[in-house]
């Protein structure tokens, strides 16, 4: 790959496209930072003080609209973990304890706003979920008959019925 000169520094030639902003590599060598998808956390939250143990789902207040699991994006410095419990508290006002990493989605396609990466947990709680924040209603549901869902969560919640709820 040849080099050229790009504003203050080298950029491989036709980076441009690849890659926003710039990661500096010690004090004489940087090179570009790479555009990537953005990092969202979803959360199953079994509800084990109900008869059948649903799990909790909220209905979007924004775009897209539709019932989802709980979740959204992680802040800069935040560990996913912290952003799973933070992101359930706020749209379900549960205090939740993460379980297993049920897994990492990452499909282009699953979120019609652009390309994001969700690391999902399963988790449980105790407790009655009341909407808040991005979230317009609750519903604790039968993980096996969910409503329609938005994004990727049909297959996120056939994932956990199939690995953590045999």
């Amino acid at each position: 790959m040849s080099l050229g000169v790009r504003g203050s520094g080298y950029l491989p030639v036709g980076a441009d496209a690849r890659y926003q902003g710039r990661a500096s590599l010690g004090d004489t060598v940087s090179m570009p930072a790479p555009l990537t998808p953005k990092l969202t956390v979803d959360v199953v939250i079994e509800l084990l003080d109900r008869p059948g143990r649903p799990v909790v789902l909220v209905e979007r207040r924004f775009p897209p609209p539709g019932w989802a699991l709980p979740g959204g994006f992680v802040d800069v410095g935040e560990t996913v973990e912290a952003a799973a419990i933070r992101e359930a508290r706020e749209e379900t006002g549960l205090e939740v304890t993460l379980g297993a990493l049920l897994g990492v989605y990452s499909d282009p396609a699953r979120d019609p706003r652009g390309h994001t990466v969700s690391v999902v947990f399963a988790a449980t709680a105790h407790g009655e979920p009341v909407a808040a924040d991005d979230a317009r209603a609750v519903a604790a549901v039968d993980p096996l008959a969910p409503p329609p869902l938005a994004f990727d969560h049909a297959r996120i919640l056939a994932d956990y019925a199939a690995r953590l709820r045999r």
